[in-house]
């Protein structure tokens, strides 16, 4: 028969989110570009960002909604699932290596410190005063092991058919994240040095803002996968949308852990605690 399916693919529609996305991105860089140079843009730089920051954030809602409309549809098969869970572990590897880079550039500091009057050929730079690992830092250690281990509880709920498991696992782990963004706002509102105070500083602020980002966006994906829970939508045979926050919340929890190993206690390890 003409045009019948006979095979496990699904076979997208036409679709504008993409370009919608490109260009909301693009907006978006050119935003950050005029930010950076107001004596030659003008101040219109945050408003040209903004307005592409919302087209992407708009894109992203669009077209995720589009892809739970596919999986309740039935379109989502086993093997458009396998294919899921491959882009997810790709996602995931390029956010690893996005990771190295700022490990990478925190030890060729720390290992070849610059003689410089900064820094002056020691690590940590001469005269500073770090945070004391062994304080706020190994609470939110803590905190994200405990997360761990809620959002594994909740992946055993659903697995096992067990909804009501699968609702207080994601709330204790997305209760869990609020409280870990909330203790590293406070120790960095309380923090003995600042972003430009030199090459230690930049490091440390860029290396753990960024996982207190991803943070953020975790425990959002992890807010919008309850939401779906208390509508029904996962279900012991297809919930990958929960599986992939699942697998990014573990990857933030074993990020923060070197985080802390490397910057907080060896990285410090030598110097004044605040």
């Amino acid at each position: 028969m003409a045009g019948a399916k006979n095979h496990p693919y699904h076979i997208l529609p036409p679709s504008i989110w993409p370009f919608i996305g490109s260009m909301s991105a693009l907006v978006m860089f050119f935003g950050v570009v005029m930010w950076m140079h107001p004596g030659f843009f003008g101040e219109s730089g945050p408003y040209v960002f903004g307005a592409g920051l919302i087209g992407v954030l708009f894109t992203m809602f669009s077209w995720w909604v589009d892809v739970v409309r596919e999986a309740h549809a039935g379109d989502h098969t086993p093997v458009v699932q396998l294919h899921l869970r491959y882009g997810m572990i790709l996602f995931i590897a390029s956010e690893v290596m996005f990771f190295v880079a700022w490990f990478w550039a925190y030890f060729n500091a720390a290992l070849f410190p610059p003689v410089v009057d900064a820094v002056g050929g020691v690590w940590p730079p001469e005269g500073m005063v770090v945070m004391d690992p062994f304080a706020w830092p190994l609470l939110n250690t803590l905190i994200l092991l405990c997360s761990g281990t809620t959002v594994t509880w909740a992946h055993h709920a659903v697995i096992n058919g067990d909804r009501d498991g699968l609702i207080k696992g994601l709330w204790a782990t997305i209760a869990l994240g609020v409280i870990f963004s909330g203790v590293q706002a406070y120790e960095y509102m309380h923090a003995p040095f600042s972003f430009a105070d030199n090459i230690y500083t930049s490091a440390f602020f860029m290396a753990t803002g960024f996982h207190g980002f991803h943070v953020i966006v975790g425990t959002i994906f992890l807010l919008v996968c309850v939401i779906r829970a208390h509508k029904g939508h996962f279900t012991r045979e297809q919930h990958f949308g929960f599986e992939a926050a699942a697998w990014y919340w573990h990857f933030v929890d074993v990020v923060w852990l070197f985080l802390f190993i490397s910057i907080y206690v060896w990285g410090g390890w030598g110097a004044e605690w605040h």
